[in-house]
């Protein structure tokens, strides 16, 4: 079926219905833009967001990736990410595979259907023109022969006139004869127009229009077919993404079932467990008979648990929070002597390593410049042997200074470990030695006493002591009883007293001593009666006053 034989009358009809079908086209395309613009702006939201989950690197995040649940969060993010790229391939290709390449193919239906209807029209023109130049000589024909009919009419009237002369009747004869020459003429003329026309009519509308008529049936065939393909094509570009989506999910799937609640839990253990020993039993303490306090190897701080112990018993005080229980305010210690011993483990074997991989970098660059030296000196045109000696020089120093940490660290880990019980699977953490997560033990244990330098040294006459919890806290202080002087001591060196509970001296201080150590470290001393506090006993000369209530008798 053909535009030009079926309608071949209907040229202003499918001039608006082509200029429809390219405005169809047109309206897909920015369809198929505004996709794209959706699937780059989804892509960057996705990206932006498991960016903004992302472990930050040196913070808290990072040491919490250790957990199999906290991994398997971060492959998520990680398969978002790649989720994200297919969106934007999605986007690349509409733009490049669709939009652009109906951009130009309506660029050309455009520039070939102005060529068409300007050709169409002009065959219009023309055949107007000719239907004008027959009208126009049939006009003429038709005027000519009335003029020689009324020649002729007039020409009888002379003759048939016995008032008229000869020569009046002469020349009437010879206008009509005139006349009838001009019809005569125009009659050939309108002829020939006439056959003309015709013949220009025939070729009108059996061959211009119905070839211009058939190109426009191509095109507008051409616009209908490319846009069913581009429909194609945008199915396809999804199509394409869908393995690769899926296997961002599989992805996810995978890091989730990744997610092991034992080794999580495991990894619990391994990062808060201390390293002390639970607390043994509390040996019953005999108040109503005058005798001095006994405690046990493996009491907690000699009755300073006892929460409610009589107030009003002189030299007892009630139980407290131990100063070293408290955060700790200050800078973390080099040799992290403020994290218990598992822990302290922990960081200086990391610190050791740490330091042990940059000592093994600056022995292979000082390898390779060694070299490069020697094939300098070797070969003088392929460099100066001197401008890496001053830097061999700075690697050498590096070193020594690298080798000097290891071992300062390793001295450290070593003492550490040589302290520690041993490692097995059934030693317990001390649920009730320190607060949440968020408060970091702070100085000494039986085990670990404060020294002047900040380190630990090792008292092996004491036995492990357990640190009260924070909920044994007691914050009435000004209902207890003042403590008895018990001795006097001398401060060896200063100490700040930061933490709460701790008062701070001046180096050669004379202070009176009204509780003397437990096993912990730390000696109770008064400056006036307003002010006392606990100092690190490695820090004082104790001078005790035998006969003073509370004070031991050493044998």
């Amino acid at each position: 079926m053909s535009w030009g034989t079926e309608l071949w009358d209907q040229f202003d009809n499918l001039e608006k219905h082509t200029q429809w079908g390219i405005e169809v086209l047109e309206k897909y395309i920015k369809f198929v833009k505004e996709r794209a613009e959706i699937e780059i702006n989804y892509a960057k939201q996705l990206r932006n967001l498991s960016k903004k989950y992302q472990t930050k690197k040196n913070s808290k995040e990072e040491e919490e990736s250790k957990y199999t649940s906290c991994k398997a969060f971060q492959n998520t993010m990680n398969e978002m990410n790649d989720y994200a790229g297919q969106h934007e391939v999605i986007s690349e290709n509409m733009t490049s595979m669709i939009m652009a390449e109906l951009t130009r193919f309506v660029q050309e239906l455009k520039q070939e259907r102005k060529s068409h209807f300007h050709e169409g029209r002009k065959a219009q023109q023309h055949i107007e023109t000719c239907w004008k130049q027959l009208e126009s000589s049939k006009r003429r024909f038709e005027r000519d022969c009335k003029e020689a009919d009324r020649a002729q009419q007039y020409f009888e009237r002379m003759d048939a006139d016995i008032n008229v002369t000869k020569a009046d009747v002469e020349k009437a004869r010879q206008q009509a004869q005139i006349r009838h020459q001009m019809a005569d003429d125009s009659k050939g003329d309108y002829s020939s127009v006439l056959q003309k026309f015709n013949h220009e009519q025939q070729e009108h509308y059996h061959t211009h229009i119905p070839t211009i008529f058939q190109k426009l049936q191509d095109l507008e065939e051409r616009r209908i077919t490319r846009l069913g393909d581009s429909l194609k094509t945008y199915a396809e570009i999804d199509r394409q993404v869908i393995p690769i989506i899926g296997k961002c999910l599989d992805g996810i799937t995978k890091a989730a079932e990744s997610i092991n609640s034992k080794q999580d839990s495991q990894t619990v253990v391994e990062s808060f467990k201390s390293g002390f020993e639970p607390p043994g039993d509390i040996d019953f303490e005999d108040f109503t008979q005058s005798m001095k306090r006994t405690v046990s190897d493996t009491s907690l701080t000699n009755n300073r648990a006892d929460v409610k112990s009589d107030p009003k018993t002189p030299g007892k005080s009630r139980g407290k929070l131990w100063p070293f229980i408290k955060k700790n305010k200050g800078a973390t210690p080099e040799d992290f002597s403020n994290l218990p011993p598992e822990q302290r483990r922990k960081k200086l074997q990391q610190k050791v390593d740490e330091l042990n991989k940059d000592l093994q970098k600056e022995i292979d660059q000082r390898d390779a410049l060694t070299k490069m030296k020697d094939v300098y000196m070797k070969n003088p045109q392929m460099g100066d042997p001197a401008s890496v000696a001053q830097k061999l020089i700075e690697i050498g120093s590096n070193i020594e200074k690298l080798r000097v940490e290891v071992q300062k660290f390793e001295g450290w880990l070593a003492e550490v470990e040589g302290r520690l019980p041993a490692r097995n699977d059934n030693s317990r953490r001390q649920s009730a030695l320190y607060e949440t997560q968020n408060t970091a033990p702070v100085n000494n244990c039986a085990q670990d006493r404060e020294s002047p330098d900040g380190s630990y040294t090792e008292d092996q006459s004491q036995e492990t002591e357990v640190k009260v919890t924070p909920t044994e806290f007691d914050d009435d202080f000004d209902d207890e009883e003042p403590l008895s002087t018990i001795g006097s001591c001398k401060a060896l060196y200063p100490f700040d007293g930061e933490n709460e509970g701790t008062i701070s001296v001046a180096e050669g201080e004379i202070l009176n001593v009204i509780e003397e150590d437990k096993g912990d470290g730390w000696t109770r001393i008064r400056r006036n009666e307003e002010e006392e506090g606990y100092v690190p006993t490695s820090y004082i000369e104790v001078y005790l006053d035998k006969t003073a209530k509370g004070a031991k008798t050493y044998i």
